[in-house]
């Protein structure tokens, strides 16, 4: 069924007028997105989703070539939701590199094409301004060439706090080091009566925010992200957004927003059972919906799986992250469908092209590196 004809002929008023909304290019309240969380079916929402997705990229789909390095797992926090983290006395499990280690990894890709290295792990007592200063120098002067997106919000509120630095102050401070664009990582849900149950003790809504404003101010750029598939509701996802979509309409700095799939393996909330692949193609469509001044909405295919992103194609998405190269954890431990999560860009390609789409290589701030077939 095409746009208009939802537009015109469904029987819901409420989605019918949702529909008109989107067919002009007029902005949808939080109310608008609460009714689909609540009345939409898939079929409806990923018919106005890839409406504005064809709008905004026509077939294109986004990939950069990067790797992760993930300097610790071990954590002073206490996330319920983690099947990542260990804590500092767990030698077993847990790890925690020197610089020389971060460099052997970097020294790894010497003359190869990757154009980011994406560095977030654990919040570890030994991560201060002072290491991570010079890690970020050490990369630059061996890569200079390689875009460093690095640390969460929580772990720069942990590092800033512990430097009695400000936001503003602490960012300045790692951009002239190195740091070129943060990551999404730690936004999980920003209701309080969620992250009361789920992540007391690190980072709260308002320093997540506070800390990517204070990097857009700074004319970095950063990526969003909301944990979803828990213990919140729907009106906690469209609060969610709604605090990103208005930090959005101020700074403008934000490239990409990535709902993240929560797993329940070898973690303290694994008696949830994990929604449905439906309720993910659900929740794309609405975030591409709803976040009209964003970009760019990514499915992180270690997560959900190649089959599940290639579907979300369909559905609003226009970025699938890049190759990985199997240099990420952190969703594997939680039980992800990608346990060793690695494509090769001729692999990237053929799903992006199996979905109909036209395969783009990017790099971070989303220039054309290629434009693959």
């Amino acid at each position: 069924m095409s746009l208009t004809n939802i537009a015109t002929q469904t029987k819901d008023a409420g989605l019918k007028s949702i529909a008109e909304k989107v067919y002009a290019g007029t902005r949808i309240t939080d109310e608008d997105a609460l009714y689909l969380y609540e009345h939409a079916g898939v079929a409806y929402l990923g018919a106005l989703a890839n409406f504005i997705r064809e709008t905004k990229h026509g077939l294109k789909v986004y990939f950069n070539r990067n790797f992760h390095i993930e300097p610790t797992n071990l954590c002073v926090f206490h996330c319920e939701f983690c099947s990542y983290s260990r804590t500092l006395k767990d030698t077993e499990e847990g790890w925690f590199m020197g610089l020389d280690q971060i460099m052997h990894i970097i020294d790894k890709y010497e003359g190869q094409p990757v154009t980011e290295v994406h560095i977030v792990g654990g919040v570890h007592p030994k991560l201060n301004m002072n290491s991570v200063s010079e890690m970020l120098r050490a990369i630059k002067q061996r890569r200079p060439d390689l875009h460093i997106k690095g640390f969460t919000a929580v772990e720069l509120e942990y590092i800033f706090r512990k430097a009695n630095l400000s936001m503003a102050e602490g960012m300045r401070l790692l951009n002239e080091a190195g740091l070129d664009s943060l990551p999404g990582g730690g936004a999980e849900i920003f209701a309080e009566e969620v992250r009361m149950k789920i992540c007391p003790d690190k980072a709260n809504a308002e320093q997540w925010l506070a800390i990517h404003e204070a990097a857009h101010n700074q004319g970095m750029h950063s990526n969003a992200t909301m944990l979803y598939g828990h213990i919140e509701n729907f009106a906690q996802r469209v609060d969610h957004m709604s605090r990103l979509r208005a930090l959005q309409d101020r700074t403008k700095g934000f490239n990409t927003f990535i709902p993240l799939k929560f797993r329940h393996e070898g973690n303290n909330m694994q008696n949830l059972q994990e929604v449905s692949v439906v309720e993910d193609l659900r929740n794309y469509a609405i975030s591409r919906i709803y976040m009209d001044n964003f970009p760019h909405i990514k499915a992180y295919w270690p997560m959900i799986g190649r089959q599940t992103a290639a579907l979300s194609l369909s559905f609003g998405v226009n970025d699938l992250d890049g190759t990985i190269d199997d240099s990420t954890k952190i969703y594997s431990m939680a039980g992800s469908e990608e346990q060793h999560p690695s494509m090769s860009t001729e692999e990237l390609v053929k799903l992006i092209n199996r979905a109909g789409k036209v395969a783009i290589e990017r790099d971070t701030l989303y220039n054309v590196v290629k434009q693959w077939g």
